[in-house]
């Protein structure tokens, strides 16, 4: 089934890079959900996460003859939207943005029992430095091996690890109070 995914993204490719619009639509449809999931994960904000996801396929747009595969294809859109991620949350820094009217975002089941946890955890990962909760993200959202995140990010696979392991420590301590010199794990 894979195998047959590759060739109807294969042909996709090529139809889009020969102009069809239809060959675009169908990569774009593919690939908007990974490519949106990691921007709201890093980001946390939808509107900004969909705003950033569609500069990535307009960048994609304009630079498909440079894509090779559908593989490759891939790996591009992890790697560029990691960027336009990065420059986002720098761009924040500078510039924070506020919302002209605070919307409710709609309600989603969680898979967590506890809502309160899921929120907390989301918020501590949101704190960690840029690399770090990039990292994070790409290992438990993505799912992605330390190695694919070291060729994403084009660092050393014992760095990605280091700075995996760190970043765990620091959610578990930010995770887990003292009270009365005994240890509680919130999580």
């Amino acid at each position: 089934m894979e195998a047959q995914q590759d060739s109807r993204l294969e042909a996709a490719l090529g139809k889009a890079i020969r102009g069809d619009q239809a060959g675009f639509a169908e990569i774009v449809e593919e690939h908007q959900g990974m490519v949106f999931s990691i921007a709201y994960h890093f980001l946390r904000n939808n509107a900004v996460a969909e705003e950033l996801a569609q500069e990535v396929f307009l960048h994609l747009y304009q630079n498909l003859s440079s894509i090779q595969s559908a593989a490759h294809l891939k790996y591009w859109l992890r790697r560029v939207t990691t960027h336009r991620c990065i420059d986002q949350s720098r761009r924040q820094k500078f510039r924070p943005e506020v919302a002209l009217e605070e919307v409710a975002e709609p309600a989603v089941a969680s898979s967590s029992p506890d809502w309160m946890l899921s929120e907390r955890l989301q918020k501590t990962v949101a704190s960690l430095p840029e690399k770090q909760r990039m990292i994070v993200i790409l290992r438990y959202q993505e799912e992605l091996g330390p190695a694919e995140i070291a060729e994403l990010l084009k660092m050393p696979v014992n760095t990605v690890k280091s700075t995996l392991n760190r970043s765990l420590a620091e959610l578990r301590k930010r995770l887990t109070r003292s009270f009365g010199g005994m240890k509680y794990a919130i999580f």
